[in-house]
């Protein structure tokens, strides 16, 4: 059964006809032609494919792309419209990337973990719930447990978010479209 859809995709809209089995990224990859999700493993383990639905985290090899009708999707491509978002930029000046492929999930992760801090939510390792969320590097490392990198760059990921955690408010948030 096929079914006719609106994504919102950085900034601009697209009506696709899909499958209704067809996950999100591949509406994007293939329908959209934003390949700046991956395909990792298509099993939801690796988080090559995370983007931002309206502004929350999402594996989009797991989500149909019917369920995300009408909603606004933010992939590492559009995270900008000038330059690089401060987390990409961090990315940089840390070397937080070795080959690259996991680095549009992990950017995508790191803005939403940030968000959901923001917010005071709770991750697996938070020890006080009433308090503040601080992101010491474990909460990070947790937070950021669904993003996997087979190059092992994972300090200087750790890293890039720590610049990005200590930078000032308005220069942490970036330009969004």
């Amino acid at each position: 059964m096929e079914m006719r859809i609106t994504l919102r995709v950085d900034g601009a809209q697209h009506e696709v006809t899909v499958d209704t089995r067809t996950t999100l990224l591949d509406a994007l990859r293939d329908r959209i032609g934003n390949y700046s999700p991956k395909k990792g493993c298509d099993h939801g383990q690796c988080g090559s494919c995370t983007v931002l639905v309206d502004d929350r985290r999402v594996t989009s090899c797991l989500s149909l792309a019917v369920a995300q009708d009408s909603r606004d999707v933010v992939t590492a491509a559009g995270l900008s419209d000038e330059g690089l978002h401060p987390v990409q930029q961090a990315f940089v000046d840390t070397d937080a990337f070795q080959c690259g492929y996991c680095t549009p999930g992990q950017v995508c992760s790191v803005v939403g973990m940030l968000d959901e801090a923001g917010q005071g939510a709770p991750s697996h390792v938070t020890e006080d719930l009433d308090a503040e969320v601080e992101l010491t590097d474990e909460e990070i490392r947790e937070r950021m447990s669904g993003n996997l990198c087979r190059c092992a760059a994972y300090p200087n990921i750790v890293a890039a978010i720590r610049q990005v955690r200590d930078s000032a408010p308005a220069d942490r948030e970036g330009a969004r479209p």
